[in-house]
């Protein structure tokens, strides 16, 4: 008789035969959590989870999704002290000596690869008083009416590099390097456009930058002092940006599967993929993966170290 697995990850249990999807007791019992994950990527898993997504958009209103329009307070609390994450005037460190520049970590990887949970976890884990999270998502360049037909039907190619306004984003991030305050774009994901209104965003010890082609730019990889590249399976990443485009974005199933045919895979295999051998860092499962993310912490920490005694070399090219 099969053994059967039973893990502990939330308030019930997790169950189910070894090789398939595994769901939470609580779950099955009408509570949801998100804490269920699929136990491998083979066909089975990922058969389960598509089961679970809708095949049609809801019928509730589009809800508008921004690159920066979480309603998150401004500072993020950890055990021992708070950091901000809208960043801080840049003048002085937490030492309260002169600010030199900050320190930039690129986070790059496929659509839905776990990026901003990445992210999250290092600024979590680095605890350090300012931090800034600066999403490529808000360079999406400004569509034509043309373009915006195209995107509506699903045709316009948002994963290719000519989309990004590489010149706004080289210029933003290099003030924030130098601890400048900034003004932001926010790019509307349900109208396929960038609002009125930007976000500012100050000056921070250590700038993290995460998107799909973070390493496809020269001058954009100068600005990087670390690179992280964000590994994980193809079939996780589909369900995730199924799940998300239909529920979020209000798309429906035919047009993610669609989208993701015809550009977004051949754009991964031919612009982001290779782009793993410039990281310093690869990092598989994602958020998952506390042992790499732990190295990326300890490095932060040191390089920081070192520019708090004004032994910090110059970046390698």
């Amino acid at each position: 008789m099969e053994k059967r697995v039973v893990e502990k990850r939330c308030s019930g249990e997790m169950e189910g035969e070894p090789g398939r999807a595994r769901t939470h007791r609580c779950c099955r019992r009408g509570r949801d959590c998100e804490e269920c994950r699929v136990c491998d990527s083979g066909e089975d898993s990922l058969d389960t989870l598509l089961t679970r997504l809708p095949l049609t958009p809801s019928l509730s209103p589009r809800k508008r999704t921004t690159s920066q329009s979480k309603t998150e307070p401004p500072l993020l609390r950890t055990s021992k002290r708070t950091i901000y994450t809208a960043g801080r005037p840049p003048w002085y460190n937490e030492s309260g000596t002169p600010f030199n520049e900050a320190f930039v970590i690129g986070l790059c990887g496929g659509s839905a690869s776990g990026k901003t949970t990445v992210a999250n976890k290092i600024i979590e884990a680095l605890d350090v008083p300012w931090v800034v999270l600066l999403s490529m998502d808000c360079f999406y360049k400004v569509l034509t009416k043309e373009q915006q037909e195209l995107a509506a039907r699903n045709e316009y190619n948002f994963d290719h590099p000519d989309a990004f306004d590489f010149d706004l984003l080289v210029n933003i991030l290099r003030k924030l390097k130098k601890g400048k305050s900034v003004k932001v774009p926010v790019y509307d994901f349900t109208t396929h456009s960038r609002r009125k209104d930007w976000k500012t965003v100050y000056g921070a010890n250590v700038v993290i930058f995460e998107g799909i082609l973070a390493f496809a730019n020269k001058e954009l990889l100068k600005l990087l002092d670390m690179k992280v590249f964000v590994d994980t399976d193809s079939d996780i990443r589909l369900v995730r940006r199924l799940k998300r485009d239909i529920t979020e974005r209000g798309r429906d199933i035919v047009g993610v599967i669609k989208q993701y045919n015809k550009f977004v895979k051949p754009a991964f295999e031919q612009y982001i993929e290779p782009t793993v051998q410039l990281a310093d860092i690869v990092v598989p499962r994602g958020g998952e993966n506390s042992v790499a993310l732990d190295l990326i912490v300890q490095h932060v920490h040191s390089q920081l170290e070192k520019v708090s005694f004004g032994q910090c070399s110059a970046p390698s090219s």
